[in-house]
Order: C-alpha cells, then structure tokens, then sequence
C-alpha cells in the first residue's frame, strides 16, 4: 500500500472535485480524469479508496495532548499556545482544519459510495471490503467531529452548493447513531485478516466502535464490542512496549490500525514535533509536563506520594514503572545518537533547560516514535503512527465493565494484562477494589499506558474533569541546584479551561458560509 500512496493523492484530489457541473461540458477533457471514464473498473475503486485513508489522523493525533494535562506545547507563539492559555476562538487554524480535513474525508466517502455501483467487477468480494473500509472512514471522522465539536452536520451525500449553504447541525446523539449502525455494517463488511498491511479490517470497525461508544457513555455497547474484538483472537499485546513505536515492530499483533507513511514518499514529521533539541538542532513543538512523569508508580506499584513507595528524589526515576522511561527521555537516558541525556539547566549540554528558547522547558521530551533511522533527515520520517491498539481495547472493556457495575475477574483480567506486558511488569492490581477505586484504577491505566497518542484530550473531556486537571503548572524534571532540589518551571505561562472549552467553536469561516449554522455556547 505504501508506495501507491503519491499516486492516490493526486488521482483523489482530482475525483472529490468532478461531477457536479458534467452538464456545462460534454466532451471528455485530456488532461484530467473524469468520472465518465474513472468509474468502470476495479483498480479504480481500490485508487479511490485508498485515497481517502490520507484523511485519517496522523501526527495531529498525538499533538492533541497539548490540550491535555500531560503535555505542553513548546512553541512561544501560535495555535497551540493560544489553545493552552485558552486565547484561541472561532478563526484558529486548528480550530478550522480539524473540521476541513474530517469533511473532506467525509465528501470523499460519500462520492465513493454514490460511484461504486458503477464498477464492472466480478470480484464482489472485493468491492464489498472496499465498501466496508469507506464506511469505517466516514464514521472515523464523524467520530472525531462530534466529540470535538458537539452537534455537527451529518452529511451522508453529494451536495449541490445550495444545499451546502443550508445544512444544520445535527444533534450529537443521532451522530452517535449513525457511527454506531456504520461500523456494525462495515464490520460485516470488512475481513478479520488484513488483504494488506495498513488496510481496515473487523477488528477495526468494532474497536472504533467500542471507542465511540465508551465516548459517548453507552457502556454496554461498548463492553460488548471491545469484547468482540478480544473474542476475533487476532491481536495480542506486542511483548515488548520499549519497541512498540519503532520500525522493526510496525504492523505487529497489537496494532488495529495506524496510518502508513513511507520516507521520501509520503513521510511525516514526528521527529520534528518531539525530538530533543540536540539532534533536532531546532525546536521541539511537544513536550512532556511533570505530572504525567509523577503519575508513572513504583515498581511496587504504589504511587510516588504513598507510603512505603521508596520514591527518592534525589533519584526520582529510578524503581519506577518501566513505561515512564520508554514515553519519555529523562536525565540519564542514552540518545539514539549515542549521547546521554542530560537537560539540566546546569548540565552544558545542547539539551540544558533555559540554554536557548528552542530547547524543552520542561527538560522532558517525548520518547515514542524516536528512532535512530530517522536523525539524518528529520522530516522525512517514514513510521507509522498507531491509531487504535489492542491496549486501548482491553482497556476500554474494563472501563465499560466499571462504569456498569459489571465487576468480574475478566475486568482484572483485562487491565493486569496491560500493566504485566512482559517489558512493563508492573504488579497486578488486587481483586479487593470498589467500583470507585477500579475507576480511578483504569483511568490511571489509560493515562500512563496511552500517554502521547491522543487519547488523554478525549479522555478528560468525557470524564468532565478538564476544567479540574488542565490547569496544572508548566513544570518539569526536578534537579539539585546548590545542594537543594529544584524544579523546572516556565515563569508567566498560564494554563486555561473554561466549560466552554469541553466542545472547541464552529469554525468562523462555516458560520460566514451558512447562516443557518449556530455556534456552540460561550463562543
């Protein structure tokens, strides 16, 4: 699929703009491809929708935490700052272009799906997958869009640019609906084995349902869908979570979906967004901030602040959780140039905190997705980035069997099987807790197993706990500083989260077009 992916994008960006106005021409155009020759056989249904998969997420999932309490954007201006000190509104970019790319993606889907009856095809088998894949698309940007915006238009044709000018928004809960019976279609549709690496499967459809369904609070939905794909028995935790976001594990047991990127064709960024300032030679635009690292437990699985953890400050990363120093680089971590880390403001290294303005001010970087294949050309980086894997389902069927009051051993089950990866071995929970205690229990999961990959924007959204745990301060490593510990703190940066920031605004631009568009309260 990879090396196809160029040829997709030109081709698709052609097809999402033909048909509406066929009648003002009637000859064929040379220069262009056209619907009146492009939908007739099946290599152009497979270019069609491999073309819509350019639309799904990529490394704008993982920047999410910024608007999270786990991470900080390290960039003195823009978006991203204004989204932390809640200065951002109607015209924001990002505000604007998480709304723009899921539409287009929608618009491309429903195009599809009007055209592929129009293909001479023996092979159903295939147009039916095809299909599957374009309906899974579809509900994937729904699902981004009312989660992040509320009530939102559905859309499930073509439109005319009258019609366009006209459309309402829809309530959240029909959205949910529709994205709901979608997949349940699509996961019929679909097969449970991948045709080729980076394509949709089954176990993608339900576990993007178990997902929405979890989002939306239908905890029995979404039990029994992430119970689905446990139950398909094609996916396992990858044994070792030091390597999960490497390339030599890429499409391994645990991946349900990730985005596919290939160097010098279709490459992304990522060591741009999170790498440290010594190999970037430049700034790093995410950084981790001190809770997330205080949140990583013991060995013996107590908390830093418990009694009888052992935690010492002096030497705070030491005994710890094993994720905290595969998510991220921490003094004394050796970088994949060879080099050790050290951002201590009193380190003279590259990476020292306060050395220049394009270093962490945290003195944390991010670790996932940091390899040593991509130093030499930091933009072009070829790795795929996981959307959806099977950690997050069985932590989602825990979450569901929680909030139901539906504790069994299969619970436990599910959530020592995450924190005893064989890498992570983290001690197992005891089977003595209330259902209050297993919920800050699976949270805690969620927050330090999924740290950096976007989950945890959704997460405090859908708790209602963003306007509680976002104002954390911009702080970072601790460090001894004239014999006394000290903590890295960026002076003059405040953090903000009003209610009215659990749903981002309509974008200005959409209000302008079509009047019959309302704006979300406190907008």
């Amino acid at each position: 699929m990879k090396p196809l992916l160029k040829i997709y994008i030109s081709i698709f960006i052609v097809l999402v703009s033909v048909g509406c106005k066929k009648e003002l021409l009637n000859t064929i155009p040379n220069d262009r491809i056209t619907s009146d020759i492009f939908w007739t056989q099946e290599k152009d249904a497979v270019t069609a929708c491999n073309a819509l998969y350019t639309f799904l997420d990529g490394t704008n999932q993982l920047q999410r935490d910024v608007f999270s309490d786990v991470a900080h954007t390290n960039n003195e201006y823009g978006d991203y700052k204004a989204i932390e000190t809640g200065a951002y509104n109607a015209i924001s970019p990002v505000v604007q272009a998480e709304w723009t790319n899921d539409y287009k993606g929608i618009h491309g889907a429903n195009y599809f799906l009007e055209n592929i009856g129009k293909v001479a095809s023996i092979d159903t088998g295939l147009i039916t997958h095809l299909t599957g894949e374009v309906r899974f698309l579809r509900a994937y940007f729904y699902t981004n869009l009312v989660f992040i915006y509320g009530d939102v238009p559905l859309i499930t044709k073509s439109l005319s640019i009258d019609e366009a000018k006209n459309v309402v928004r829809t309530p959240a809960s029909e959205i949910v609906d529709f994205i709901y019976n979608e997949l349940n279609e699509a996961a019929n549709e679909l097969p449970v084995n991948a045709t080729e690496k980076g394509r949709i499967t089954k176990g993608a459809a339900l576990a993007l349902n178990a997902r929405t369904m979890l989002y939306a609070k239908r905890f029995d939905k979404a039990a029994e869908l992430a119970k689905a794909v446990i139950d398909l028995g094609v996916y396992s935790l990858y044994p070792s979570y030091k390597q999960l976001f490497s390339y030599a594990a890429e499409n391994n047991s645990e991946v349900v979906l990730d985005k596919e990127f290939l160097k010098n064709v279709y490459a992304n960024n990522v060591m741009e967004l999170f790498a440290p300032f010594s190999i970037l030679s430049n700034g790093v635009t995410v950084v981790p901030l001190k809770k997330i690292a205080d949140n990583y437990q013991m060995t013996n699985g107590k908390g830093i602040n418990e009694t009888g953890s052992g935690f010492d400050p002096y030497n705070p990363y030491k005994n710890r959780d094993p994720r905290l120093k595969y998510s991220i680089y921490v003094p004394g971590d050796t970088l994949p140039t060879g080099a050790i880390f050290d951002s201590r403001p009193n380190s003279g290294t590259a990476d020292a905190v306060g050395s220049n303005y394009q270093v962490s001010v945290t003195g944390f970087y991010v670790k996932k997705y940091i390899n040593s294949e991509d130093i030499t050309d930091l933009g072009n980086c070829g790795i795929n980035i996981i959307l959806m894997r099977y950690a997050e389902v069985l932590l989602t069927y825990a979450e569901a069997k929680i909030e139901l009051g539906q504790i069994d051993g299969s619970v436990y089950d599910a959530i020592n099987a995450v924190r005893q990866r064989p890498d992570v071995n983290m001690p197992s929970i005891s089977e003595a807790q209330t259902q209050a205690e297993l919920r800050e229990t699976v949270r805690h999961e969620r927050m330090v197993e999924l740290a950096f990959e976007g989950q945890r924007f959704f997460d405090i959204r859908r708790w209602g706990i963003a306007d509680q745990v976002f104002t954390v301060p911009v702080a970072g490593i601790t460090y001894v500083k004239n014999g006394q510990l000290t903590t890295v703190v960026q002076p003059g940066f405040v953090r903000s989260f009003q209610k009215r920031d659990y749903l981002w605004p309509i974008p200005q631009k959409e209000l302008d077009l079509n009047r019959d568009l309302k704006q979300n309260e406190g907008w």
